[in-house]
């Protein structure tokens, strides 16, 4: 390995940004979601993930413009840096990272548990394990290549997972079936699933996190986002409607997606929607693997983590952040009682919202041009990421504290380190 430490080359485009966006918002949920919210709403659920949508623009929107100022590797440990100082920044930073590590892992176990569908051996008490590990160590080995590669590779993942899908909304189409008259379900009904729509957008930011390897990120990004949450939206009203239509009975099957597939196809339709949630998984979870080191890249070079996170690879990827999110994601993938882990890592990532909601006021103030449209933005964003954490557990908070507790640990003894202590590179506004 080449331990220099210039920046990674920029060969990311529009296309590869959107990629980042889509993949980084559908995974296992477009699996799962179908038959929840129908057995839920019944023939409104196409119409509430529309709702879902429009309740995470506002988010979105405050991604986008935080990402219009800035072009390095880190997002919201900028951002947080930018508004409220270091130490909040790398909070930010640090609490996406952690949430990465365990979903990474958690999803990576759901992925063979799909594919032990085909090839039940992978089920086994040992064969599981090595298999999980196989799978995070393959997508390090193809992260290692270089960029172009891994986008090349999660173009192709994404194609794979998103064609069987359209093929069963094409199926449910020419078949002429109907998904009925939209029935309004009552207020109590609607808020008992709506915090799912939620949850399916999480991810979404793994784009800022990169978009040091990008050609133009202060215009890609903002656009990715927002062409990114139009696209997931749109497959996900889609695909529910393809359920409704199909198989709306099937929400106590243990797949009830590839239930429906087999309604309408037979068994090929099964294999078909089992592949497809396979690799959908697999593709998110390979997205993370993109994102999540370049946010270690990030943080090591705003001085926030020793600079060794910051040595590439001879093809100019951060290859020991690579290293270090291989070896920590393996190791939780073999901790016991892990999805409690992951309700943690998901409300951690709660907490990065939180702090680039409000950082962008601030950072507007500090520009001298506050916007009322950007107060209006942040105010919705800021709501509705409370309402969804407050959601959680005490479990899921005393656990969340213990990594932010972890966290701020490594972030003093990565100043008291004289190799991570250098001029720390200030974001750049404009």
């Amino acid at each position: 390995m080449n331990e220099q430490t210039t920046s990674p080359p920029r060969t990311v485009g529009p296309v590869g940004t959107t990629l980042f966006t889509v993949n980084g918002m559908i995974g296992a949920g477009i699996f799962a979601l179908p038959a929840i919210l129908v057995a839920a709403v019944g023939s409104f659920a196409p119409w509430l993930m529309l709702l879902g949508g429009l309740l995470f623009l506002p988010l979105i929107l405050v991604f986008a413009r935080l990402a219009s100022r800035f072009d390095h590797h880190g997002g919201p440990i900028l951002y947080g840096q930018a508004a409220f100082g270091r130490f909040v920044g790398f909070q930010a930073g640090w609490a996406r990272l952690a949430s990465s590590m365990t979903t990474l892992a958690a999803n990576t176990h759901v992925m063979v548990t799909y594919l032990a569908a085909i090839w039940p051996v992978l089920d086994g008490p040992t064969v599981r394990p090595v298999a999980v590990m196989s799978i995070i160590l393959a997508m390090l080995a193809i992260n290692l290549f270089g960029m172009r590669q891994s986008v090349g590779t999660l173009g192709l993942m994404t194609v794979i997972k998103f064609a069987p899908l359209v093929i069963l909304v094409g199926a449910a189409m020419w078949a002429g079936l109907s998904g009925g008259p939209i029935i309004l379900p009552e207020f109590g009904a609607v808020e008992s699933v709506v915090l799912l729509t939620y949850y399916a957008f999480i991810g979404f930011e793994a784009v800022v996190l990169s978009a040091g390897e990008m050609k133009k990120p202060k215009r890609d990004v903002p656009a990715g986002l927002i062409m990114g949450l139009g696209i997931v939206t749109a497959i996900y009203m889609a695909v529910i409607w393809a359920y409704l239509a199909i198989a709306p009975g099937e929400s106590d099957a243990p797949n009830s997606l590839a239930a429906a597939g087999s309604a309408i196809m037979g068994d090929f339709g099964t294999l078909m929607i089992v592949i497809a949630a396979a690799i959908s998984i697999g593709a998110n979870t390979f997205n993370g693997g993109i994102a999540t080191p370049r946010l270690m890249y990030g943080m090591a070079e705003q001085g926030m983590l020793p600079r060794w996170f910051m040595g590439l690879s001879r093809w100019g990827t951060p290859a020991n952040a690579i290293y270090f999110f291989g070896t920590i994601s393996v190791l939780m993938s073999l901790w016991d009682g892990f999805e409690f882990l992951a309700i943690a890592g998901t409300l951690a990532r709660m907490l990065t919202y939180l702090i680039c909601t409000l950082a962008l006021p601030v950072i507007e103030r500090k520009e001298g041009r506050i916007s009322v449209t950007s107060a209006v933005i942040c105010l919705f964003a800021l709501v509705s990421s409370v309402w969804v954490a407050s959601h959680a557990s005490a479990e899921a908070f005393t656990m969340m504290g213990l990594i932010l507790l972890v966290g701020t640990g490594l972030y003093f003894l990565a100043k008291r380190t004289p190799e991570a202590s250098p001029a720390p590179a200030q974001p750049r506004l404009d």
